[in-house]
């Protein structure tokens, strides 16, 4: 069992920028395909990116594509997500999610992660 751990949120202006990171401990975190998610308020939670196990490459959500990035590093247990360019709209609790049996076509889905961190909270605002 993985157990999750974001930082990072905090307030922004915007066009600024921020940086959230994702801890994991308790698991082969290589065996884990981790998602970011946020959800505003009064909005469903929506994917914003995905590290995918064993793949150096991410997968970035068509609403910040351009804007955010995804990174992992194995050797720490870590996943980042870089926020460029913030607006408005990406205020919400940000979440990562990890899940060691998931497959690629259902990354973008919510209920198909096992495991969950408590969130992060970014601000975008004047």
């Amino acid at each position: 069992q993985v157990q999750l751990t974001e930082s990072g949120g905090g307030f922004v202006q915007p066009g600024g920028s921020l940086r959230l990171s994702c801890a994991a401990s308790g698991g082969n975190f290589r065996q884990y395909t981790i998602g970011w998610f946020r959800q505003g308020p009064g909005k469903e939670r929506e994917f914003v990116a995905a590290a995918i196990r064993y793949n150096s490459n991410g997968v970035i959500g068509d609403s910040v594509k351009g804007r955010f990035t995804i990174s992992r590093d194995n050797a720490n247990n870590m996943v980042y997500l870089e926020m460029n360019n913030l607006k408005p709209d990406d205020t919400a609790v940000y979440y990562c999610a990890a899940d060691r049996s998931i497959i690629v076509g259902q990354i973008r889905v919510p209920s198909q992660y096992d495991y969950w961190g408590q969130g992060t909270l970014v601000t975008v605002s004047y």
